[in-house]
């Protein structure tokens, strides 16, 4: 879930996104204040804009409003004050964390692709890597499933030339960090970096 608010550019009106980049045909349904956006084929929902959003919620935020429970809470209970009943969920954990690579494999199918095994404290991913600097002992940024990259990217679960890959490991370019380097290759942290712990961008 990624939630936007910018007061002098698009109003009093808080965007929800469930589903970042979504390309297919859209419907939309009215409620009050509320106006749940789906995908017309699937019924899924894809996001929600509330309108007059300051009377049901205080928002500071000028771009992506930071959210946690609370926040949700508050959302959940304005779109049920309009009349709509689904209860949103979302997962708060960080998204973009520091990775250690345990293991790196050539590829079965593809000659500059390498497979990984990256923990990331609470779990092991295995994750398709392109970048020709990749190697077992590295402490990398890891962009996890649901991260949404600078670039408006969403990562998803994939499979990459039949082989399945949970999340990304990011260059600095990607990342969008200043004074990124141009050449192809991921970002290799320092030593004392903490695998799990989150990574700001």
């Amino acid at each position: 879930m990624n939630v936007f608010y910018n007061l002098e550019g698009v109003g009093d009106t808080l965007i929800i996104s469930m589903v970042p980049g979504f390309q297919g045909e859209k419907a939309f349904d009215k409620k009050g204040d509320a106006v749940r956006i789906f995908d017309e084929n699937s019924g899924e929902t894809i996001g929600f804009n509330l309108f007059n959003a300051s009377s049901y919620l205080k928002v500071d935020s000028n771009g992506q409003v930071e959210m946690n429970q609370d926040k949700l809470k508050e959302i959940n209970d304005a779109l049920q004050k309009n009349g709509f009943e689904e209860e949103l969920q979302a997962d708060f954990s960080p998204k973009f964390v520091v990775g250690y690579v345990q293991e790196k494999e050539k590829h079965p199918n593809a000659d500059k692709l390498s497979v990984c095994k990256v923990d990331v404290g609470e779990e092991t991913l295995q994750i398709v890597c392109g970048a020709p600097n990749i190697d077992s002992g590295q402490k990398v940024v890891v962009a996890k499933v649901g991260a949404v990259m600078p670039s408006g990217m969403l990562i998803k679960d994939a499979e990459l030339r039949g082989v399945a890959s949970s999340g990304m490991i990011c260059s600095a370019k990607e990342l969008d960090l200043p004074d990124a380097p141009q050449e192809k290759g991921i970002l290799v942290l320092e030593e004392d970096a903490q695998v799990g712990k989150p990574f700001a961008i």
